[in-house]
């Protein structure tokens, strides 16, 4: 029995060789609603993959049930733009505590921290990228300028970095990039209200 949010489909288990091949299907399915998968349930228990491609291994004869639940993709775009606000407090934060951390001549725990601000930062601009591409239909100037704002620091950043300046790192994360940091909420504001009216 294969039921994708609460609705019993056409899909039998015997006509897959495993769950991935179950999951894939269900996931083209919801994908032409416009929907995104947020839970699988496997025989009654929440699945989620370990390592990559574990659907693979569980074999048809492992599967007495599959239930797939989704959300409308507006709906999600939704929550993860709520999220956003968090990131960039978070991202604000870091570069506060990274910058007084290399002050202090604590440079293993702030190059430590300054790397997960990168990262952070990376994971945000692709996702503010994707959420305004799905539902943005005018170019907002403010938006490209802070894109841009953003890629010159990380360049100007991996330069100071390189040279093993601290205090001037600290000092571009402190009096530069925090403020970039604070300039996305009010475009965040603006994203939210865009995906927003998409739902109506």
């Amino acid at each position: 029995m294969i039921i994708i949010d609460g609705r019993q489909t056409n899909l039998r288990i015997e006509n897959f060789a495993n769950l991935e091949e179950i999951l894939v299907e269900a996931n083209s399915q919801c994908t032409e609603e416009k929907r995104i998968v947020t839970d699988v349930l496997l025989n009654n228990e929440q699945f989620t993959e370990i390592y990559p491609h574990q659907a693979e291994d569980i074999e048809r004869a492992e599967i007495r049930s599959v239930e797939i639940r989704s959300v409308p993709l507006g709906e999600m775009a939704l929550n993860i733009s709520d999220e956003l606000f968090k990131v960039t407090r978070m991202m604000c934060d870091g570069s506060a505590r990274i910058a007084a951390l290399f002050r202090q001549g604590d440079d293993q725990e702030a190059l430590e921290l300054f790397q997960d601000l990168l990262d952070v930062t990376r994971d945000f601009m692709s996702t503010v990228g994707v959420l305004r591409s799905e539902f943005v239909e005018v170019s907002d100037p403010q938006f490209s300028v802070l894109v841009e704002r953003v890629s010159e620091l990380l360049g100007e950043m991996g330069d100071v970095l390189n040279s093993e300046d601290w205090i001037l790192l600290a000092d571009l994360l402190e009096f530069e990039f925090k403020p970039v940091c604070e300039a996305w909420n009010k475009n965040l504001e603006t994203l939210r209200a865009d995906i927003a009216r998409s739902l109506d």
